[in-house]
């Protein structure tokens, strides 16, 4: 008996572990993760007395959420120089980015920009005689627009 095939096999899901972010004040990394790829529509709502007392929602501003980015400490100084420029005082401390996704060939197949970010906060983990674990990087963009181009 004849088997047929559906023929070629074609994954159009992401998998979100190869990604890299790369800022346009030149500033690039490799992470473990990243979190904040949102935006959320606030909600302004109106109740209407004079007719029969129903709520209208309407979309209100857009809040861009914070993007948080974590990779293994290592000596790249970049992301903490980054923080340190604005708490020296630099006035020209913004810049736009992006997250890209790769797939298992290293073509981009997810790319999310961001535009006028800054670092508000840069953190190492914790040290302890205790572990043996590898040190943590953490840095906290704050961005003013996200979009998702791919």
């Amino acid at each position: 008996m004849a088997v047929l095939s559906p023929g070629p096999v074609q994954d159009d899901e992401l998998i979100g572990s190869w990604f890299e972010v790369k800022l346009d004040n030149g500033v690039t990394g490799m992470f473990s993760d990243v979190s904040g790829l949102a935006i959320e529509v606030q909600v302004v709502e109106q109740t209407l007395s004079a007719q029969d007392t129903a709520t209208r929602k309407r979309p209100g501003t857009t809040k861009y959420q914070e993007i948080t980015l974590k990779r293994t400490l290592s000596p790249d100084k970049k992301f903490w120089e980054w923080a340190k420029s604005i708490r020296d005082g630099k006035a020209d401390f913004r810049t736009n980015g992006a997250v890209m996704l790769y797939d298992i060939a290293g073509t981009i197949i997810g790319n999310w920009r961001f535009e006028n970010a800054w670092p508000s906060k840069w953190s190492a983990s914790d040290l302890s005689v205790d572990t043996d674990d590898l040190m943590q990087e953490e840095v906290t963009l704050q961005v003013e627009l996200l979009t998702r181009e791919q």
